[in-house]
């Protein structure tokens, strides 16, 4: 058992460095030599643990996928604890938890995108709609399509909203732009919610748009 633990602690001071190297210095400028000094071990504790460093970083992706379909992930506790579209405001602050306790984890997103095409990314993204349902049906479906209005989806309009506010929280923690909506964060949160619940339209012009003819824009032409 000791060993066990032992073994277990190498493992995670592996993965960690490596987090920390790939998320600040990318993947093809670490190398195993590099995790294994970072870590504290040798290299060929190193290869005790992995085949090889895209084994380490695959394990790295793994763990962050779990961790985000977890129930304890604030951004899923947000979800569940109230009825969607009301606890909007809820999900902003919990994203923005969500993006600061996994920074590293989702700068490593854009090293996969820059440095792999996003092969690693492309499956867990793919799938994602179909988890959104998973949810939704576990969390209450019946009310929150009675709260959204006829034709919207349910899973549309909660992607919508977590694409969001992930990506308005990694601009600002990660990129590091404060208030880059001209406005302090609070207050984006509760203009955002209130434009993702009623629309951008005002009645008047809303109603206009629901009488007059449907104008389909025209595809721009292919570059050659």
């Amino acid at each position: 058992m000791k060993q066990e633990l032992k073994s277990e602690r190498s493992r995670r001071q592996i993965l960690d460095a490596a987090l920390e190297l790939f998320s600040h210095r990318g993947y093809g400028a670490t190398s195993v030599r590099d995790i294994a000094d970072s870590a504290g071990v040798s290299t060929g504790n190193v290869y005790h643990h992995f085949t090889d460093k895209e084994s380490i970083y695959n394990s790295i992706f793994e763990e962050y996928w779990s961790a985000i379909s977890s129930p304890d992930f604030p951004f899923n506790k947000a979800l569940a604890s109230g009825v969607f579209p009301d606890n909007l405001e809820a999900l902003g602050w919990a994203a923005e938890q969500s993006v600061r306790q996994y920074r590293k984890q989702i700068a490593l997103i854009y090293v996969d995108v820059v440095e792999f095409d996003g092969r690693h990314i492309r499956r867990f993204y793919a799938d994602m709609s179909q988890r959104f349902e998973i949810f939704i049906d576990a969390h209450g479906r019946a009310e929150v399509e009675r709260r959204l209005r006829p034709g919207v989806s349910p899973v549309a309009a909660v992607m919508l909203a977590t694409r969001f506010f992930l990506n308005f929280f990694s601009v600002e923690i990660l990129f590091g732009v404060k208030d880059h909506f001209g406005k302090a964060t609070d207050q984006t949160i509760k203009e955002i919610s209130d434009i993702l619940r009623r629309g951008m339209l005002r009645d008047e012009e809303l109603a206009k748009t629901a009488t007059s003819p449907m104008k389909v824009a025209a595809k721009p032409a292919k570059l050659r």
